[in-house]
C-alpha cells in the first residue's frame, strides 16, 4: 500500500497541551495504535505511513485542534476512543471508494499519487452544491448562473464574467467549499490582485498581512457565509484554505486544488499568464471579473480582456457571460447598474466590453435585446478542430 505524508500546524502554548497532552501524550497514543510514524516540531505535527492509517490519525488530530480551541481537556480513554472510531470510519469509507482517499490538509505524495489520477472521477456535483448559508442551500437563481455553475462542475478552467452583484465569486467559493467538503480537492486557494479601486491609501501600518488583508476581504466575508468558525480556523491554520494576493503566487504549483482568481480584470497581462500557469494535476480554475471596473491606470492592459482573446479557442476553457438581469442582490443594484451602465464614463472600457462580448459571441447587456439561449461549440478557423467553451446566454429565468 502506498505510504503518504500528512502535515498540520499545532498552536502555542496552553492550547498546545490541550491538543498534544502532556509530555505530547496524545501523539504516542496515536503511534503505537495507528502503527505510523509521528515527529512534532517547530509547531507541526507530521504524521507518515499507510494511507488509511494516515487518514484515521488526520481525523484523530483535527477532532484534537477541535477540542482545544473550545478549551476541552480530553482522557487518554477518550483519545483511544477517537482512534478507535476514526479507524473503523475510515478503513470502512476506504473500501467503500475503493482505496481512492486523499488527505485534505497540506501533506506530500508518492510520486504515482501525485501526477496520478484526479481524486474521483466524474463530475464533480450532481444536482445541486452541499453547502448552505442560513439553513439555505447555496443555488443558482437564474439561468445563466446555472449556466455558470455547470461550466465550472465540468470544466478545469473557466471564465465567469459579468456586472457586480452577479453572484460570480460567491458562487465560485460555494463550488470551491462543496468539491472540498467532499474531499475532490485538497485545497482551495483564493486569490485577489491588491489594486485600489480609483484611491491612493498609502502607507497601511502592521505586517505583510494586515496590510493584504482589506483587499482580501470579501473572500473571507463569502467563506465565513458557507464554514462556522471553528472549521474556517483551523482550515486557515493548516493551511487547507489560502487567502492570498495574486503577487504571492509566482513559482507555485498547485495540484488537486481549486484556485479562484477574483477581480481578474484588474490583473496585467504577464500576471494573468503567471496565475494561470500555476494549475498543477487534478486542479480545477476558476476566474472571475467584471470588464466594466477596471481599476488599472491602462485598462487596455487587463490580463483578463487579454485572455479572452488568447483562450476563446482553447479546447477545455469554458466561458460565462452575465449580465444586469442576473444580479442577486439588492433591488436597487439592478438599477444602478442600469444607470451607469448607459453613461460609462470611460469610453475605452466601455469598447472593452463590447469586444468581449462580441469575442465570446454575445452582444453586451446595454447594445440590444438580450440574445436567444446558446451554448456555443465554436471551430477553430486554423485547423477546423471543434471546440466547446461552455458560454451559455439563456433568456429563461430560474
Amino acid at each position: 500500500m502506498a505510504g503518504v505524508e500528512f502535515i498540520i500546524k499545532v498552536p502555542q502554548g496552553a492550547e498546545r497541551v490541550t491538543m498534544l497532552g502532556l509530555g505530547d501524550r496524545n501523539l504516542k497514543i496515536i503511534r503505537e495504535a495507528l502503527g505510523v510514524q509521528v515527529l512534532a516540531r517547530e509547531g507541526r505535527v507530521q504524521v507518515s505511513g499507510d494511507r488509511s492509517a494516515v487518514a484515521a490519525a488526520r481525523d484523530v488530530l483535527e477532532r484534537l485542534a477541535l477540542a482545544a480551541e473550545r478549551q476541552e481537556h480530553m482522557t487518554r480513554q477518550q483519545v483511544l476512543d477517537l482512534v478507535s472510531a476514526a479507524n473503523t470510519g475510515r478503513s470502512e469509507r476506504d473500501r467503500q471508494r475503493g482505496e481512492r482517499w486523499t488527505p485534505t490538509s497540506r501533506h506530500t505524495h508518492t510520486e504515482e499519487e501525485t501526477f496520478g489520477d484526479p481524486i474521483d472521477s466524474g463530475p464533480a456535483w450532481d444536482q445541486h452544491l452541499d453547502v448552505y448559508v442560513g439553513g439555505q442551500a447555496v443555488r443558482a437563481k437564474t439561468a445563466n448562473q446555472q449556466a455558470y455553475l455547470d461550466s465550472v462542475r465540468d470544466h478545469d478552467l473557466v471564465f465567469g464574467i459579468g456586472p457586480a452583484g452577479t453572484g460570480k465569486t460567491y458562487l465560485a467559493v460555494a463550488a470551491a467549499v462543496h468539491m472540498l467538503k467532499h474531499e475532490r480537492a485538497k485545497k482551495v486557494i483564493l486569490v485577489r490582485p491588491a489594486v485600489e479601486a480609483g484611491e491612493r491609501l498609502g502607507f497601511l501600518p502592521g505586517d505583510m498581512q494586515q496590510k493584504v488583508n482589506p483587499y482580501l476581504r470579501p473572500l473571507f466575508d463569502a467563506l465565513e457565509d458557507m464554514m462556522d468558525y471553528g472549521t474556517l480556523k483551523r482550515f486557515l491554520l493548516s493551511d487547507v484554505v489560502e487567502v492570498v494576493p495574486l503577487a504571492y503566487m509566482r513559482g507555485r504549483t498547485l495540484n488537486r486544488a481549486v484556485i479562484l482568481l477574483d477581480e481578474a480584470q484588474n490583473t496585467t497581462r504577464g500576471q494573468m499568464q503567471m496565475f494561470l500557469t500555476r494549475m498543477g494535476h487534478g486542479s480545477k480554475m476558476i476566474v472571475t471579473g467584471d470588464t466594466t471596473q477596471i481599476d488599472l491606470p491602462d485598462a487596455s492592459e487587463s490580463g483578463l480582456i487579454d485572455a479572452v482573446r488568447r483562450l476563446r479557442r482553447v479546447p477545455g476553457v469554458g466561458f460565462c457571460t452575465m449580465d444586469r438581469q442576473d444580479i442577486v442582490r439588492h433591488r436597487l443594484v439592478q438599477r444602478i447598474v442600469e444607470a451607469y451602465g448607459d453613461k460609462t464614463p470611460k469610453a475605452e472600457e466601455a469598447a472593452q466590453t463590447r469586444e468581449v462580448a462580441e469575442l465570446l459571441a454575445v452582444r453586451p447587456p446595454d447594445f440590444g435585446e438580450r440574445p436567444a439561449p446558446t451554448a456555443s461549440s465554436a471551430t477553430d478557423e486554423s485547423d477546423g478542430a471543434p471546440i466547446t467553451n461552455g458560454l451559455s446566454t439563456p433568456t429563461a429565468r430560474a
